[in-house]
């Protein structure tokens, strides 16, 4: 039986190339046995004199594996300065949309918090939907504009 992790004898397959080519080919071979066996493969430390064999873990790991030895993830959350920078952030927005007249604010709030669609509040208002869109678009360009005022 061939052992499928040896390098083959590229000098007997391509007689007629190079010693340079032939050393790129093995160096190739090599590189994939590599990537392909080698840091997937566990392997073992054995400690004749405490008589104990210790289990080096591959490089690369699975998610079922990692999930059957009950692996605990952490969980992704944002930094205290993220969550600074964005209370901060709302407390401006909140500001800027104040700065509104009150129709103004409605629409914001229309579109933005009760995720009404602008053919739907257009209806509702009796009005073309375009004269809705200009009106939310002259909205923004104002929250734009007063954001840059509070900048820092």
């Amino acid at each position: 039986m061939k052992n499928k992790y040896r390098v083959p004898d590229f000098r007997n397959i391509y007689p007629g190339a190079s010693e340079e080519v032939i050393e790129v080919l093995r160096r190739t071979e090599r590189k994939m046995q590599y990537q392909q066996r080698d840091l997937k493969a566990e392997n073992y430390e054995i400690n004749q004199k405490e008589e104990k064999a210790i289990c080096i873990s591959s490089r690369e790991d699975s998610l079922d594996r990692l999930l059957d030895l009950e692996h605990q993830f952490t969980k992704e959350q944002p930094s205290v300065e993220e969550e600074a920078i964005r209370a901060v952030m709302f407390e401006e927005l909140h500001h800027a949309i104040q700065m509104l007249t009150k129709e103004e604010q409605e629409l914001v709030e229309l579109l933005y918090f009760d995720e009404k669609s602008e053919r739907d509040i257009a209806q509702k208002k009796g009005i073309c939907h375009n004269a809705i869109h200009k009106r939310k678009l002259r909205i923004l360009h104002k929250l734009k504009k007063n954001l840059k005022n509070f900048e820092i």
